[in-house]
């Protein structure tokens, strides 16, 4: 199951629902929902409404990541001790090709397939760890602000560009963590590093460039 259409037909048919019965419990319109299984997308607010009628994990309807149901990858509080529990965003590896609006991934198990977090993050800032995934950086082109190795969040519903934000990119079938700028009417691609020469600005426009999601944390270990 490649695509979000075939996703969401598979989860429908498993729970013996018509488009039109889906729409009555999710409160999405049955045009809505014939929409989305012809490959058409919409907000991942809907989307959200539909994962949680047919009880399938809103990150695995959207983007192909995860198991259908949830599990222990996902969003499970992990309490480290009675006093400090955590939450845990998986760790992934992007799979991507050029002008794929979507994208795959698999699991990273480098440092035990997940990425804790502070519950009281999530909260403050309104995010959903269904909605969360974190990669790591690779290269210098953002030094100072990231170095390889270091691990960010993507929040994959905020795809909405904004001047002087970090986001990961499909840069041409290529995930890359750059910051997204305004410039004589057109968006780019720039990096941090000072070395401009090395690592210059890229025109983000149509197809060849797709915003994956909005870089929301990072850890790392420079100090």
């Amino acid at each position: 199951m490649n695509t979000l259409a075939e996703r969401l037909t598979w989860a429908r048919t498993r729970k013996n629902l018509s488009q039109a019965a889906l729409a009555k419990l999710s409160g999405v319109s049955q045009s809505s929902i014939g929409n989305l299984e012809s490959g058409i997308r919409f907000s991942s607010r809907r989307l959200a409404n539909i994962a949680g009628t047919l009880g399938v994990n809103a990150l695995w309807l959207a983007e192909g990541i995860g198991a259908p149901d949830f599990d222990n990858s996902f969003a499970k509080v992990q309490p480290r001790d009675v006093d400090s529990p955590k939450i845990s965003i998986p760790r992934v590896v992007l799979k991507l090709s050029a002008g794929m609006t979507g994208f795959q991934a698999d699991p990273d198990y480098s440092d035990g397939g997940t990425f804790m977090v502070d519950p009281s993050w999530l909260r403050e800032n309104n995010y959903a760890p269904e909605h969360l995934v974190a990669i790591r950086v690779r290269g210098e082109s953002m030094e100072p602000a990231l170095y390889e190795g270091d691990t960010v969040i993507i929040n994959i519903t905020d795809k909405r560009p904004v001047d002087g934000v970090v986001f990961a990119v499909n840069y041409e079938g290529e995930d890359v963590v750059k910051r997204l700028t305004r410039d004589a009417g057109q968006w780019w691609l720039s990096s941090d590093n000072p070395d401009q020469r090395r690592f210059h600005r890229k025109l983000c426009q149509g197809d060849g460039c797709l915003i994956i999601g909005r870089i929301v944390k990072r850890e790392g270990n420079r100090i």
